[in-house]
């Protein structure tokens, strides 16, 4: 590429010495092939994303005509009924993507800290892979591993000899989102069935697939902080917990709320896991902890083989919603993570 400097006549008043020069490029043929490339790659990503949604919504027209905006607001799900909706498997949805990323989050948080911040330079780098590994897991083995190990884990070991769910609720089901319905935590003859399948297990789950994209973020983050600052704060006479609290965290504060977001984004998304797990209801749950759960993407695995043509198109239409909610998400993060600090050049 070269560039051209060009001189423009002087204003009125102004010497021409004072005059700004005008910078004009001239790319070279590998350029432009490259430039042309790249706009490419990012039209074609755009038009296959609207290519989903507009085939999600032609799909999902026949039953939204039926539904309108009761799709919405009903929790059964009976289409060949014409009586469906999806309020209570989105409920259901957006409560296992919350449990998912209060978990991971502060996992995710401490994880990348120690590898950017405290881990020798050998270690740095076998952790990174062992975290990028994570991320390569198929959502199966999460889901066949949270069936078969984490949810008897649960029942039976925690705090003072009872399970995790059980202490939960048998201390804090005083907040209704703990709170068990026709249980009594406290009866020690109480069946622990009551506390398998739920939102908490499949978001426990959900959380440790999440966690690894959501740290992979926030280390890149936080290792791009300004080394000037650093060292300023350190010269200053600040520990290393107290350089990363006044440097590396205000820096990267839109990073891990992006980071956060994109995680959200997966979890809400999320199916075999999510399906392995739960026992599917069609009401409102709003108690984690008590047994049954649905998604939106768990119902579309669940019910897509044995569909009717009609029932098809309904869950086309939940499909959409979801495709919306994620978009929302995913949006959300990238314009967070513009507006903040988080890659800018520093000293």
């Amino acid at each position: 590429m070269t560039v051209e400097l060009l001189s423009g006549p002087a204003p009125s008043g102004q010497p021409d010495d004072d005059v700004p020069r005008v910078l004009r490029a001239k790319p070279n043929t590998s350029d432009r092939h490259f430039r042309g490339a790249v706009r490419g790659s990012g039209i074609l990503v755009l038009a296959i994303m609207s290519l989903i949604g507009v085939f999600l919504a032609y799909r999902a027209l026949q039953a939204l005509k039926v539904a309108k905006w009761s799709f919405l607001t009903t929790s059964q799900w009976e289409p060949d009924a014409h009586h469906f909706g999806i309020a209570a498997i989105l409920i259901g949805t957006v409560l296992i993507g919350l449990v998912a990323i209060v978990v991971a989050v502060p996992m995710a948080v401490g994880t990348a800290l120690f590898i950017s911040e405290y881990a020798p330079r050998r270690l740095k780098r076998t952790l990174i892979g062992l975290v990028d590994l994570m991320a390569a897991v198929p959502s199966v083995v999460y889901g066949l591993w949270g069936f078969f190990f984490l949810q008897p884990v649960l029942l039976v070991h925690g705090v003072n000899g009872n399970g995790l769910p059980r202490f939960l609720a048998t201390y804090f089901g005083w907040i209704p989102i703990f709170h068990v319905t026709g249980a009594n935590p406290r009866d020690p003859l109480q069946t622990p069935t009551v506390y398998t399948s739920s939102t908490f297990v499949a978001g426990l789950v959900v959380s440790l697939m999440v966690a690894p994209i959501v740290c992979s973020i926030m280390r890149e983050v936080f290792s791009q902080a300004p080394v000037g600052e650093r060292e300023g704060a350190l010269a200053l006479g600040a520990t290393r917990w107290g350089m990363i609290r006044s440097v590396v965290l205000p820096y990267g504060r839109g990073g891990m709320i992006g980071g956060t977001m994109l995680g959200l984004g997966r979890a809400l998304g999320e199916t075999i896991g999510v399906y392995l797990i739960i026992s599917p209801v069609f009401a409102i749950q709003p108690h984690i902890l008590q047994n049954g759960a649905n998604s939106v993407s768990a119902l579309i695995a669940l019910r897509y083989g044995e569909a009717s043509k009609f029932a098809t198109s309904a869950l086309m239409a939940a499909g959409l919603v979801l495709f919306i909610l994620t978009l929302m998400v995913n949006f959300g993060a990238a314009s967070i993570v513009a507006r903040s600090r988080s890659g800018s050049v520093g000293d």
